[in-house]
Order: structure tokens, then sequence, then C-alpha cells
């Protein structure tokens, strides 16, 4: 397998942490801390690339919050000058993962977003008779970073590449401890094992990816499974044999202990296609496709609340507009024409001029 070395220049170029600046403001650039950062833009740019340069550089605290929508996580918010550099690492370090990864790896990729995953899934669950639905439990506290680590150094050995990465992996952040013991550990061994990573990252998305790749490869190398996808740690088999699947399922949860993981035992489910799956936020079924209700009754209320801030001038009318259009293009990869005519008629514009 290739190793990669000299890539240290690359991340630190000033061209490269520029562009990373212009990526971690999208959709963010009128936020206080990024207007701070680019009021003094290239003074940052260079004293952010003295410091990686001399080694002196030291991530900040997260920001740490709590969200229950659409079940509750701990999410952890770098500081804005840490977000470049996720950036900046990422874009020298991903295309070198790129092709490793299988074509039915959906998330947190270039082009391989989620209505691509939806139309993957419809394909396969349409042309199968029963399908494996697999969610690995609690999946970014459970990663293991000793085990990510050794899966980068596969492909990285450029010392301080490896040395920033590792900073990043090893950063404290507020995680609710998960404690599992896998075959060989004795009782003090989930203690002395550092893991999670802090959701909300960048680097955590393609990290996930990452450690789950091999995984991907077992699945359809080993197992010979001709119709699988992953979604982050959301997997689905699909099979016409269901004594395959259920086969698939033990090697599965085998493998897994190998990455200190496990499948979550209530939401991973083998059964008939022909009664629909939830995926993505929609319910795929034999002749349709519709929205998830709790996905439909978040939207809904977001909508309201989004009508709610324009009536009282927190945002603009373009701003909701332009909300408006993105929830519908998204609605539109589902059967949902009538839906989508009842909400916006009932909800959207017929209060506001």
């Amino acid at each position: 397998m290739k190793r990669y070395g000299n890539l240290w220049h690359q991340i630190i170029s000033f061209e490269n942490l520029l562009k990373a600046s212009r990526q971690a403001q999208k959709s963010k650039r009128f936020r206080a801390n990024v207007l701070d950062f680019n009021y003094n833009l290239e003074q940052e740019l260079i004293q952010l690339q003295y410091e990686l340069q001399n080694h002196t550089y030291k991530p900040g605290a997260y920001r740490t919050f709590q969200i229950f929508e659409p079940k509750p996580r701990v999410i952890s918010a770098a500081p804005y000058r840490d977000r470049v550099v996720h950036h900046a690492l990422c874009n020298i370090i991903v295309p070198i993962f790129e092709p490793t990864f299988i074509h039915d790896s959906y998330a947190n990729r270039v082009g391989f977003g989620t209505h691509r995953a939806l139309r993957r899934f419809t394909q396969f669950a349409r042309n199968s008779r029963y399908i494996l639905q697999c969610d690995i439990r609690k999946y970014f506290p459970s990663i293991d970073c000793e085990i990510l680590k050794s899966q980068l150094r596969h492909k990285i050995k450029c010392p301080e590449t490896l040395s920033l990465i590792e900073q990043i992996i090893d950063l404290g952040h507020d995680q609710k401890p998960i404690v599992e013991y896998f075959p060989g550990d004795n009782l003090l061994t989930p203690c002395q094992r550092l893991r999670g990573l802090p959701i909300g990252n960048l680097t955590s998305q393609f990290f996930a990816n990452v450690y789950l790749n091999g995984f991907d490869h077992f699945v359809k190398e080993q197992l010979k499974a001709k119709r699988y996808l992953r979604y982050v740690d959301d997997f689905c088999l699909f099979a016409d044999d269901r004594e395959f699947l259920a086969d698939a399922r033990v090697a599965i949860e085998d493998y897994l202990t190998t990455l200190r993981v496990r499948i979550h035992p209530i939401k991973s489910q083998l059964f008939e296609t022909k009664i629909g799956a939830n995926f993505v936020g929609f319910r795929v079924l034999s002749d349709r496709i519709r929205v998830r209700n709790d996905n439909l009754r978040r939207g809904r209320l977001r909508l309201k609340q989004m009508k709610k801030a324009c009536l009282n001038e927190q945002i603009s009318l373009e701003q909701l507009e332009r909300s408006l259009q993105s929830w519908n293009a998204h609605l539109e990869h589902g059967d949902t024409w009538r839906l989508r005519q009842d909400i916006f008629q009932a909800e959207a514009f017929c209060q506001i001029s």
C-alpha cells in the first residue's frame, strides 16, 4: 500500500490556508467570530501559518452544546481559526483516501450526498426481497482513537501531518463516556482507551468515513454483498436470500468488534422490503417514497419559526424564500407534490407581504 509523505508544506501554504478560510466561512461569514477573523484576514493567516510551521499551534477549546432533534446529541464546535486548519488539512489528505472508498459510501463526500444515497437505496430496495438495515450504536462517541490513528498511518507517513492529526483527535471534548467490553479486555481497558470524536468537526466527518472504510471492503469483498450502501453509521445490505443476510449479520457483528463498536440491538433489523424502510428522512415503499412523519414535523416547525422571524424583521423575505426553495427541492425527492402544495399554501406566504 502506498504511503504519502511531504504533505506538510502543502497544508501550511498560504494559498491553501486562504482557500480553507473561504471554505470555513461558507454560510457563516456574517457571524461575529468570522467577521473578526476576516477583518485582519491576511495577518490571521500569516500568524496561523507561523504557528503551524514552527509547531507552536495549539487547538482552542470546544464550545459544547446539546441538541434534541432528531435525537439528543452533544455538539462540540471548534473555534473558527481551528476550523480553518481543519479545512486546510482535509484539502490535502482527503484526495489521498477518496480513491480507497467504495462507490456506495455516501456521507460527507463531494457528489455523494443524501439524495444520491436515497436514489441508490430505492434502486436496491425495489430490486431485492429482503434488507438487513443496521445502525452503529453511539458511533461518534465510540470511535477508538488508537485504531483510527493506525488506519490513518497506513496511508500517511508525513510526521508533521500525523502530529497535527493526532492533536485534533486527542483534543478533549465533552462526550458522554461509553463503557463497552470486547474480547480480550480486562476490567480497566475501556477506561484506558481514548474514545470519541466531536460531532460537528469537518475532520470528524472525514475520520468517520475512514474508520469504516475497511469494514465496507469486508462486506463487499469478503461477504460478497452485491447490494450494499452506507451513510455515516447507517448501512444496509439487500438480497433475495434471507439466510445470506442472517449469516452476514453474524459476520458483521464479529468484524465490528475488531473496531470496538457494536450495531444497535433494536434499530438493526432484517425484514422484507415490501413493508417499507426508513432512510435519510424518507420512507421507501415499493410504489412510492414518503417523507417520514418526524422529519415532516420538524420541517413544519422550522417553517413556522422562520415565518415568524420574517414578520418580526429578524430575517428578510429573500432569506425565507431561499429556505423554502431548499426545503422544496429536498421534498421533491419523494412523491410529495400534493404535500408540498398544502404546506406552502397553508404556511409560507399567506400572511407575509
